[in-house]
């Protein structure tokens, strides 16, 4: 088995950066490593498929997830107190 460890750093740092992304980052892609969700989805992807042994703490179905949550669109309801409304 080579040494993978830079492999399992870097897929660490990409899981980060997505969290960051979908949290305090306001989802704001100039805080992802790729700088847009699909590179940076697509570089996981790679990085997981790359690794013999496979993380406990990251599956391929949570990258998914990742994918999907970071691809959809948010939106917000806003209410006033206008009196037209």
């Amino acid at each position: 088995m080579a040494d993978q460890r830079f492999t399992y750093m870097m897929l660490g740092r990409l899981q980060s950066d997505c969290d960051y992304f979908l949290g305090f980052g306001n989802r704001a892609e100039k805080h992802l490593w790729a700088g847009n969700v699909v590179g940076q989805i697509k570089e996981m992807k790679k990085l997981y498929n790359e690794l013999e042994i496979k993380p406990e703490w990251l599956t391929l179905e949570q990258i998914n997830d990742y994918e999907k949550e970071m691809t959809t669109q948010r939106t917000l309801a806003i209410t006033t107190n206008h009196p037209m409304s």
